[in-house]
């Protein structure tokens, strides 16, 4: 094995391209010390764009941080990958390569001499058999795969499978269960459920994945992938169906209903599955169930699941025994934690022996690599063999010669096209010129359209609000702007107008008609006097909007119930594009409920990311 300060593990997924950077702890553990992820679509189970879209999302993440090392181990995902379990019976330990090689040629789909294969002995039976996890995966495909690694200046050591290293992952974070455990990993195109008992593991991989819930919700809605995607990851849920309420909106409610017709199936065969290990297997009923993968986190995907097998049901950590370096973000890393199982577990195979232990690396591959070892030599012998011929020549005097009419040449042609430079120098400034105009002009069509935006978004964050007021609470409660005033980011320019002008703050500058429709009151703007020579110099941007809201008072209902407004109404402020989510929150003070009043006022100030003029 390799001995590396640092190597590197990289799970080529069908939904995500995951990589991350270990190093040996000063225990013999593992160390995580860089992470990245990128998703990759629908392209990226489709193996006719499967490649390139690999490359782009690596060059990627290579190219967002730095990583020490270019040593790697690689995961082929489960949908492109053939698993079986076989049972052998009892023979001499000299005939049992034989034996497998004889399943291999019976059960793999394909002829062995286009594939990449390989076998792992996990244990045996009471009765003396063989308990064998049998892989392959075409090479072709592997080839794909080192292609991309290759590009990027890898060199690979181990080709691993998906349900190897989620075994070898489980098993180092979670050696301390007792009985029996499920670990199911949900991933874009296939679901892999692994049972865990004692020393025996058994895997199967179910060709059902989140990109299903997708598919089938672009069926119904005939939105594009893409936005159907995004839709799915920001609105859905897996419905639990019975009396639950459904969502106002329909497209959530329908990607919830998708959501939960695919996860019912996938119970179906995880339920098959189960009886399968309990009766061929001769395994135990799971007594706990752990979710992986990135479909994993779909919201109520765990309560369904623990509803369906009436078992406990939690997250797998596949960090749990891993040491994380401390200029890590540790909150970035608890986003994609779920998915990062099969990456842990490639890093394990640089530390020691483990339970599970595949290499696909095709021959052909591995001709190559011993062939890139030796290369250097054979560069070293043609630039001899060149550096000779050089010298020759050099004593010929052709060398000099070939030198000299070039560099008369060149003399030659130094005017024209020193005239020709000057020509394109004027001509990239006119275009610099025209592109600053045209940068101007398209600012100013982007602005025109801004406040009206920006004010839709905020009616969308009130209706929002009211929706979450009825749903927690019961009743219909009403949220509504008040006031709406933006002011300039430079406090000093302010503090100096108000002297001049007013206490009053300074008014929005919009269409009236605009803002009649949005039902906001606006004031003509006070006279700008001519600022003298001491004057400060304003920025003339808008980068704060300060919003008085008004709410209808909840208080008799209960006295925390107005609590249901303001900070819901803040989250839906934040989550809006246009603001920044640090600087917009609420500011002043509340004013004080009581039971008599009607309604109530509190103040936002909303910090735009990107300042308008004005």
């Amino acid at each position: 094995m390799l001995k590396s300060k640092s190597f590197l593990s990289l799970d080529f997924g069908a939904g995500s391209l995951k990589l991350a950077e270990f190093e040996a702890s000063e225990t013999g553990g593992l160390r995580l010390k860089q992470f990245g992820m990128r998703t990759l679509g629908l392209e990226g189970s489709q193996d006719s764009a499967r490649e390139k879209v690999l490359k782009q999302a690596l060059q990627e993440l290579l190219t967002e941080k730095s990583y020490g090392s270019k040593v790697v181990n690689i995961c082929a995902p489960s949908f492109q990958v053939f698993s079986k379990f076989v049972k052998l019976p009892p023979v001499d330990s000299s005939k049992v390569t034989q034996i497998i090689q004889y399943e291999a040629q019976q059960n793999v789909p394909f002829p062995l001499e286009e594939v990449a294969w390989d076998y792992q002995i996990l244990g045996t039976t009471p009765s003396g058999e063989l308990e064998v996890l049998l892989v392959a995966i075409k090479s072709d495909l592997v080839e794909a795969l080192f292609r991309v690694a290759e590009a990027n200046g890898f060199r690979v050591q181990i080709v691993d499978v998906a349900p190897a290293s989620l075994c070898n992952c489980f098993r180092y974070n979670y050696s301390d269960l007792d009985g029996c455990t499920m670990l199911l990993d949900i991933g874009a195109k296939t679901s892999n459920v692994l049972f865990f008992e004692k020393g025996k593991v058994f895997s199967r991989s179910i060709n059902i994945g989140s990109n299903m819930i997708t598919q089938d919700f672009v069926a119904e809605t005939k939105m594009p992938f893409g936005e159907a995607e995004k839709f799915k990851i920001a609105e859905g849920f897996v419905s639990l169906g019975g009396a639950y309420e459904e969502p106002d909106n329909p497209k959530q409610a329908a990607v919830s209903k998708v959501a939960r017709q695919v996860m019912t199936r996938l119970h179906i065969q995880v339920n098959q599955t189960i009886q399968f290990y309990r009766g061929q297997q001769g395994g135990s009923a799971p007594t706990r169930v752990f979710l992986a993968g990135g479909a994993s986190i779909m919201p109520y995907t765990a309560q369904f699941f623990s509803e369906k097998l009436n078992l406990a049901v939690e997250y797998l950590n596949p960090f749990r025994s891993v040491q994380i370096d401390p200029g890590l973000n540790v909150e970035d890393l608890a986003k994609v934690a779920h998915s990062f199982g099969e990456v842990v577990g490639l890093g394990l195979r640089n530390l020691a022996q483990c339970p599970v232990e595949m290499n696909l690396m095709p021959k052909s591959s591995r001709k190559r690599q011993e062939f890139n070892a030796k290369k250097p030599y054979f560069i070293a012998a043609i630039l001899s063999l060149v550096a000779v011929v050089y010298i020759y020549g050099w004593f010929k005097g052709k060398v000099t010669t070939i030198k000299q009419e070039a560099l008369e040449s060149v003399l030659s042609q130094k005017n024209p096209l020193k005239e020709k430079d000057e020509q394109l120098a004027a001509e990239l400034d006119k275009l610099e010129k025209l592109k600053k105009k045209s940068d101007k002009v398209s600012e100013w069509l982007e602005q025109r359209f801004f406040w009206a935006d920006l004010l839709s978004q905020i009616r969308q964050a009130l209706l929002k609000t009211e929706a979450s007021i009825k749903q927690e609470i019961g009743v219909e409660g009403g949220v509504w702007i008040e006031s709406f005033t933006p002011v300039t980011p430079d406090a000093a320019l302010q503090a100096k107008s108000a002297e001049q002008a007013s206490d009053a703050p300074r008014p929005m500058m919009m269409d009236p008609l605009l803002a009649k429709r949005y039902g906001l009151r606006v004031e003509a703007p006070p006279p700008v006097e001519k600022p003298g020579k001491a004057a400060a110099v304003s920025t003339n941007e808008i980068a704060v909007v300060n919003v008085n809201f008004r709410a209808i008072n909840l208080y008799k209902i209960n006295p925390t119930a107005n609590n249901k407004v303001i900070y819901p109404l803040e989250k839906e402020l934040k989550a809006i594009a246009l603001f920044d989510d640090k600087e917009t929150k609420l500011t002043g003070q509340i004013e004080g409920v009581t039971e008599a009043e009607t309604t109530f006022g509190f103040g936002v100030t909303l910090k735009l990311k990107k300042p308008i003029k004005y």
